[in-house]
């Protein structure tokens, strides 16, 4: 178990592997359904990369612990939109500030993974309302 001194959270390995997961996982569901998926993974995981506080340090810590998995979108939503969901139930039992950090996190990815393309495909738009959905779930 990791706690970080700047917070009261305690993430297990496995914890940090779901919040790995769903945040990455998220900017792979966008990729998949958009125009230009280099593009859309590279701003959105540079994004992810430059998140702060407890959720910062988990999504830059060099890891091989996320797994996705699918020949289609539809196999990668079924990983990665539960996984959105158990990461904000799991940050937000310990600290609401923390599953905020979180949420926002992931929408500014998604947000960066989308400006150069200008206004998104309906596509585009229809996943990320899926993924919205899936942090809201919590």
């Amino acid at each position: 178990m990791t706690k970080n001194s700047a917070s009261s959270i305690t993430l297990t390995d496995q914890d940090k592997a779901t919040l790995r997961t769903a945040a990455y996982g998220a900017v792979s569901l966008l990729a998949a359904a958009g125009g230009k998926p280099h593009k859309i993974a590279t701003d959105g995981s540079i994004a992810l990369y430059s998140a702060t506080g407890l959720v910062g340090h988990v999504l830059a810590a060099k890891s091989k612990d996320i797994e996705l998995k699918g020949k289609s979108v539809a196999e990668l939503a079924d990983q990665v939109l539960p996984a959105l969901t158990a990461a904000m139930n799991l940050l937000a039992e310990q600290d609401p500030a923390e599953a905020d950090n979180f949420r926002s996190t992931v929408l500014v990815a998604i947000d960066a993974a989308q400006a150069r393309a200008g206004s998104p495909s309906p596509t585009v738009a229809e996943m990320t309302r899926k993924i919205t959905a899936a942090l809201d779930a919590a």
